[in-house]
């Protein structure tokens, strides 16, 4: 089934894109959702007259995404973890620990935005990228200390 997406789906496009999606997941989210429409004729007129509005949109969804990734350039995020005899850990530093150290910086970010690959699991420091908009992914360091 075709949409034009209401909103921006970083799985599926930007707002005021045609994409073409499984039927199922266009009827039993998308549409209930309101972030997409059906691609029929009139909706495309629709969105083509609202076209300045997405754009801007899409302009000022951009502008705070660069501000946020200036923002997180070069943050040290650092987290105290219990530690074995051979410098290993306990446990793992998990994306969940990484967002709630923001947190205590006062950097807000969602767990889907950390492009954490493995937890990490030995004291170091680490270059950790986040996705904040398309193609704009800063990188901040994660120090993981002994505790």
């Amino acid at each position: 089934m075709k949409v034009i997406l209401a909103e921006t789906i970083e799985s599926l496009g930007i707002i005021g894109s045609e994409v073409k999606v499984a039927d199922g997941y266009a009827r039993n989210y998308l549409l209930p959702q309101k972030k997409a429409v059906i691609a029929n004729l009139q909706n495309r007129k629709l969105f083509e007259q609202q076209k300045a509005r997405v754009d801007l949109q899409i302009a000022k969804e951009k502008g705070l995404a660069e501000e946020m990734a200036k923002r997180l350039e070069g943050v040290v995020c650092t987290i105290a973890a219990k530690v074995s005899e051979e410098n290993r850990l306990y446990g793992s530093v998990t994306p969940r620990d990484i967002i709630d150290a923001l947190a205590g910086m006062g950097i807000v970010v969602e767990k889907k935005m950390l492009l954490l690959q493995e937890p990490i699991k030995t004291l170091g420091s680490y270059q950790v990228p986040i996705r904040v908009y398309k193609d704009v992914e800063p990188e901040i360091t994660v120090e993981i200390i002994s505790e």
